[in-house]
């Protein structure tokens, strides 16, 4: 992909255009990017304590009898939205679907491993792990070798 920035004073306001042969799942990323409002915050309930959350500390979210928690290194915080919801949200962050019920920051992973039914086992820096079922692996593969970042140590 090539980047063209022009700054100069004749510009009276910011203007972008995207030239590419097709449509595809790239162009979707930048585009909801470029599209983004004031970032929504998210906030987790812990024990009576209402406690804001930052993208970069989480390394998944997950649903659990029709409730959904965020993992940051070994607290569980319960989050009072749909897992859709936050994945919009958190889909900037480079956060994307490890399952039906899981979503991963991709950030935070420091290795995979492969089991034997297809999934992918997810190590992530703090120490916990996540599977990523078969539906997912290739997608996620292809987000990591486009440029996800994923902080290897």
């Amino acid at each position: 992909m090539k980047v063209n920035i022009d700054i100069d004073d004749k510009h009276e306001e910011t203007s972008i255009t995207i030239q590419a042969k097709e449509w595809s799942e790239e162009l979707e990323e930048i585009i909801s990017v470029i599209k983004k409002k004031q970032p929504q915050r998210l906030f987790g309930i812990d024990e009576d304590q209402t406690v804001l959350l930052q993208p970069e500390d989480i390394d998944f979210i997950y649903a659990e009898n029709r409730r959904i928690f965020a993992t940051l290194d070994n607290r569980q915080l319960e989050i009072r939205l749909k897992l859709y919801e936050i994945e919009k949200i958190l889909a900037p962050h480079n956060f994307t679907r490890f399952s039906k019920s899981v979503i991963g920051n991709l950030n935070r992973i420091q290795r995979f491993e492969v089991s034997f039914n297809g999934n992918l086992c997810v190590y992530f820096h703090s120490g916990n792990k996540e599977y990523i079922t078969r539906k997912y692996v290739a997608a996620i593969k292809d987000k990591l070798m486009m440029g996800g970042d994923s902080n290897e140590s």
